[in-house]
C-alpha cells in the first residue's frame, strides 16, 4: 500500500482533518505535551513516540516540528473540471518550481476561497512533504490539478465565463480598475521570468498590482494573495 510522509505540526493536523487517510503517526515527547489535539486523534492513527533525532532520519530534514505521518498519495483534481464550476476563481503558476512558493500560494488560495490551483505537467513543483509544510496543511483543502500543457489548457477553459488574467507587475491594467467579479483565471509566472510568450498570449488581458514602494515585483504567493482577495472583495461589494 503506497504511502507519504508529510511533516510539520499544522500540515499533520490539517491531514488528519481533511479526506486523505493517515496510516500511521509518529511524534516526539515535546510536541505530544504540546499539543492537546494528538490526544485526540482516531484509532488507526494513533501516535507513537519517537526521539527527535529519528524523526529527523526518518525524513530528511529537522523541519519536522516533532510530528511526522504517513499518509495515502495526494490526490490531484482536473483542472478542466475546476474551470467548468460556477464563477470560478483558479491560480496558475507557469514553471514555479520552488516547493515553498507553491505551498505559500495554495495557503492564500486556500484563505482566499479560489475554486482551485492549476500547475503545468513540466518545470514545477508538484506536492510533497515540503509544500504540505510550506502551505500549512492547505493543499489538504484547497484542489491542486496538473495539466499536460499550462498555455493549451488556459487556451481550451477561458471564453465569457472564464477569463484569463495574466500577473504582469507594472505593464498590465491596475487591479482595481478591472472587472474581476466573473469568473477569473490569475496566471502567475516564476520569479525572475515571468510568464513564458507563449503563455502570455493566452491571456485575455494582462492585470498588474500597482506599487508605490522601491520594490519592482511582490513573491508570487503575496501577489497572489492580493488578487484573490481583490477578486473577493469585489464579487462581495
Amino acid at each position: 500500500m503506497t504511502t507519504e510522509q508529510i511533516y510539520g505540526r499544522r500540515a499533520v493536523r490539517e491531514a488528519l482533518r481533511g479526506p486523505r487517510e493517515v496510516r500511521e503517526l509518529w511524534v516526539s515527547e515535546r510536541a505530544l505535551k504540546a499539543e492537546p489535539w494528538l490526544h485526540e486523534t482516531s484509532p488507526g492513527a494513533r501516535p507513537r513516540v519517537m526521539a527527535e533525532r529519528d524523526l529527523s532520519e526518518l525524513v530528511g530534514t529537522r523541519d519536522h516540528q516533532g510530528v511526522v505521518a504517513a499518509v495515502e498519495p495526494f490526490r490531484y483534481a482536473d483542472g478542466y473540471e475546476l474551470a467548468a464550476g460556477d464563477n470560478p476563481i483558479l491560480v496558475c503558476l507557469d514553471q514555479v518550481t520552488d516547493p515553498h512558493n507553491l505551498g505559500a500560494v495554495a495557503r492564500s488560495a486556500e484563505g482566499a476561497g479560489a475554486t482551485g490551483v492549476v500547475v503545468p505537467a513540466h518545470g514545477s513543483a508538484r506536492v510533497t512533504a515540503a509544500v504540505c509544510r510550506a502551505s500549512a496543511g492547505a493543499v489538504e483543502h484547497v484542489p491542486i490539478a496538473v495539466v499536460p500543457n499550462l498555455a493549451r489548457f488556459l487556451g481550451e477553459v477561458k471564453g465569457p465565463n472564464l477569463w484569463v488574467y495574466g500577473a504582469a507587475g507594472e505593464s498590465g491594467a491596475a487591479m482595481w480598475s478591472t472587472d474581476l467579479t466573473g469568473g477569473a483565471a490569475f496566471v502567475f509566472g516564476a520569479e525572475g521570468r515571468g510568464l513564458r510568450p507563449l503563455v502570455r498570449r493566452m491571456c485575455d488581458a494582462l492585470i498588474s498590482i500597482p506599487l508605490v514602494g522601491n520594490v519592482e515585483s511582490l513573491n508570487v504567493s503575496v501577489a497572489a494573495a492580493v488578487l484573490l482577495y481583490e477578486a473577493r472583495r469585489q464579487r462581495s461589494a
